[in-house]
């Protein structure tokens, strides 16, 4: 595993800018935009990811306008980064309504994270891996900090299983991309095992696993599978 001096590079620079621009244009609207599925189901499937993160030491990747901080278990203390300057500006505003919270905001990149080996005990992250331009680079990443037999908690939507319907959304994947910066036909699962973690568990929160919770472990030792 090569250590964090040598990965403060951007994967894909290009696609990594893009990513940038897009959020940061998004980012005075988001919450609206994303207000009837919050209010519908995602902060429910939210407050299930966070309760099973034990800590103490966390990782939030892709914190965007700070959703997840309300659910923050408060015995914890999460470092959460984001690539977009003006969604941190959004989630600093909302960590200030929540001074119970232990929270350290961060502009980061999450292919090329600056902290140690081994720093964190879990990391987290909730839709943010179908937007990572090198969604591999950025797992393994968060493989690197995190400590042997720390955790990996996502809500991610997805490809679905239904391959019917998956085609279709590969080729409409290209487009909504290029309009939103997001992937809507991702393999999440897939690249959580490419990049090392060993999958635990996987339930489907949406029909046809559109919208997955997954939880994954690192290894303690190379030869573990």
């Amino acid at each position: 595993m090569s250590s964090f001096t040598q990965n403060q590079v951007s994967a894909e620079p290009e696609a990594t800018a893009f990513a940038r621009r897009a959020y940061d244009r998004l980012a005075a609207c988001y919450d609206l935009l994303e207000l009837p599925m919050e209010w519908l189901a995602f902060r429910r499937w939210r407050r299930r990811l966070w309760e099973g993160v034990r800590g103490p030491r966390v990782l939030e990747i892709g914190v965007g306008t700070g959703k997840n901080i309300p659910y923050y278990p408060p015995e914890v203390t999460v470092t959460a980064i984001d690539l977009s300057p003006r969604m941190l500006e959004r989630a600093r505003r909302r960590a200030a309504r929540f001074p119970d919270r232990n929270v350290e905001l961060l502009e980061m990149d999450a292919q090329a994270l600056t902290f140690p080996d081994d720093t964190f005990d879990d990391v987290a992250a909730t839709f943010v891996f179908c937007s990572v331009p090198d969604p591999v680079q950025g797992l393994r990443e968060a493989l690197r900090v995190t400590r042997p037999g720390g955790r990996l908690h996502l809500l991610e939507h997805m490809r679905v299983r239904s391959e019917r319907i998956g085609r279709w959304m590969d080729r409409l994947d290209p487009l909504i991309y290029r309009l939103t910066g997001v992937h809507i036909a991702r393999r999440t699962t897939e690249n959580v095992r490419k990049a090392g973690w060993v999958l635990e568990q996987e339930v489907d929160l949406a029909p046809g696993g559109l919208v997955r919770h997954l939880v994954a472990r690192k290894p303690t030792n190379q030869q573990e599978p």
